[in-house]
């Protein structure tokens, strides 16, 4: 016998049932249950279960369940993908369903239970499938992610049909007067408040449809007619203004009947109330709002937007005193204006910088440490550039001033060979600064200093003599013998003889000297990146040059002195020459042979 096929209506009626039950058991066992038994492959029955818990959580919108109920059914949903019975997607689904169908102020539970359950959209479980989800969720609160292009109000486009202006044109025709006292007081000052004809109305509402497709201002005829439109309507707003009693009153009187405020999500485009509309701070409020965020969204830099969408300077301009004359309105709108007005701004300032995130493609908010670029004069500022990383500076090997023992005890070894016959008393070992210097070589250097001994020293000359025979035998002995002063002073001579006496081909096989340098780097200038590549300098090094200065001197020198650093000895005019061929600078070669010899 063949097993039972699977039945999606049949399917569907057992797993609404029970969602059901397991939301009022709180518990996923009912769930479990029916998943097991209903027939299927598994792929056809979580289809099928997901569907079921957008059918209990649209019953419980209709009903107007509390919205416990509804993040009941979310976390049970959340519960059926770790059991493995409902797609690991169905827990952002019903998150949508609920944020699209629920007003405001229940809303904000639900983004509170979304950002209690972090950990578990972080989940390797969760975050694949939700992460696109939770991301238009959030653009969902962004206002200027898009516009409702079928939001379209309709209004009376027919002259001849209006009614403005008619009734109060025939009374003046017929010369009837009407008294003091005869109408209301409340209704005196809103029957006539605002001149209203038939060419404000259209133009009003005709605005309504710029605020719905804001890519027409970025037309040339459309841009004009909409200009000319604002300019007249701001004109009412600036000329006929609220003021602040009469504005408390209708809030006192609202309080007292206890009515609460009405949001319609369609604008009563009817005549009759054009005049009460103009006259009421919140509608206010609404069209100078629409007025911000249309300029905002002209003047953004939005990554989608085509690039044909580009404001001229005339246009730009306008949009920018007129911005600043909307906030005006706003904070002179009652009741508390000015602080509305600041509000309005921040929220627009935070959703600029959401907008230039999302543009630069969201990178991390969190930023390395940057190193300032201090001026303390052209030669201090080159010096404290050189390197960026202080640290990295001070583990220079250039930095180590440190001597070897070799260097430091050359003498004291030399002293201390009785061939020598030196006196105790001119020995370095006696001398206390020599004697402290040495202490701390050894401690860092010497294998000797920190072992155990059972020799007693009554002396700081003592046990130095004794750590200096030591180190006798141990070290290769000196290349040469402790030069007189006589010696030295005929040596120092001959190498200057010899150095005067020096070619030009032998002068620029020796390391440049600063003066050159200096020299050289003036004539280099602009062309110094040329020159780079061939003295073996890296692309980081090369930024960090032009990084570290604006003139091309100084790029120049710090090139210069950059690559002498690292050639050391091999820095010579001849290698510069050289790269300097190889470079293309043929004029500038030949011109620093000529200097170079010249110079020798």
């Amino acid at each position: 016998m063949s097993p039972p096929l699977f039945s999606l209506p049949e399917a569907r009626l057992r797993f609404t049932t029970s969602t059901r039950e397991a939301l009022i058991n709180k518990s996923i066992k009912p769930l479990l249950n029916a998943f097991n038994q209903v027939p299927g492959s598994e792929n056809e029955k979580k289809c099928t279960l997901d569907q079921a818990f957008r059918v209990v959580v649209e019953e419980e919108i209709i009903n107007k369940a509390p919205c416990e109920n509804l993040l009941a059914i979310i976390s049970l949903a959340i519960t059926g993908v770790t059991e493995g019975i409902c797609t690991a997607s169905t827990p952002f689904v019903l998150l949508g369903d609920v944020l699209d169908c629920l007003p405001l102020d229940q809303c904000d539970k639900i983004f509170t239970f979304v950002e209690k359950n972090v950990a578990t959209w972080k989940s390797n479980t969760f975050y694949s499938a939700g992460k696109n989800y939770l991301l238009r969720m959030c653009n969902g609160l962004n206002l200027q992610s898009q516009f409702n292009l079928e939001n379209v109000t309709v209004f009376n486009t027919n002259e001849h049909e209006s009614t403005l202006g008619q009734k109060h044109t025939d009374e003046r025709e017929e010369g009837m007067d009407v008294e003091e006292g005869e109408m209301g007081d409340d209704e005196a000052p809103t029957s006539c408040s605002i001149p209203i004809d038939y060419n404000l109305y259209r133009k009003f509402w005709s605005l309504q449809d710029y605020f719905r497709n804001p890519v027409q201002c970025y037309e040339k005829v459309s841009w004009k007619t909409f200009l000319k439109y604002s300019e007249e309507v701001l004109a009412v707003f600036k000329s006929y203004k609220l003021d602040d009693t009469q504005a408390s009153r209708k809030k006192l009187e609202e309080l007292k009947t206890g009515g609460e405020h009405v949001y319609f999500a369609k604008f009563l485009t009817s005549e009759k109330l054009m005049d009460l509309q103009l006259s009421d701070s919140n509608f206010r409020r609404h069209i100078l709002l629409q007025y911000l965020i249309l300029f905002q969204y002209l003047k953004g830099q939005v990554k989608f937007k085509s690039s044909n969408y580009v404001l001229t300077d005339e246009q730009s301009l306008w949009i920018e005193d007129t911005t600043k004359a909307v906030y005006q309105l706003l904070s002179e709108n009652p009741p508390d204006g000015e602080r509305f007005s600041k509000m309005v701004e921040h929220i627009l300032n935070t959703e600029e910088n959401w907008n230039s995130w999302k543009n630069e493609g969201c990178p991390s908010f969190v930023k390395e440490r940057s190193h300032p670029e201090f001026q303390l004069g052209e030669e201090l500022t080159r010096l404290w550039n050189l390197c960026p990383d202080n640290m990295e500076a001070c583990k220079s090997e250039s930095r180590e001033y440190m001597p070897t023992l070799e260097e430091f005890f050359e003498e004291a070894i030399e002293q201390a060979d009785p061939e020598n016959m030196v006196e105790n008393k001119y020995k370095a070992v006696n001398n206390s600064n020599y004697g402290w210097r040495a202490l701390r070589l050894l401690a860092r250097r010497s294998p000797h200093f920190f072992q155990p001994t059972n020799q007693q020293f009554k002396s700081l000359p003592e046990y130095l003599e004794n750590m200096v025979i030591k180190l006798a035998k141990e070290l290769p002995p000196p290349s040469e013998e402790i030069k007189t002063g006589e010696d030295e002073d005929e040596e120092d001579n001959d190498a200057l003889l010899k150095e005067n006496n020096e070619s030009p081909e032998v002068q620029r096989d020796k390391a440049m000297t600063g003066e050159q340098i200096e020299s050289f780097a003036n004539r280099l200038g602009e062309q110094w990146k040329a020159l780079a590549p061939y003295l073996e300098m890296k692309e980081s090094d090369i930024r960090q040059i032009e990084l570290d200065s604006e003139d091309v001197k100084m790029r120049a020198k710090q090139l210069l002195v950059a690559w002498q650093d690292q050639e050391g000895a091999h820095a010579t005019p001849e290698n510069l020459i050289t790269a300097l061929t190889k470079a293309g600078l043929g004029d500038l070669a030949e011109s620093f042979t000529n200097d170079t010899e010249g110079s020798s």
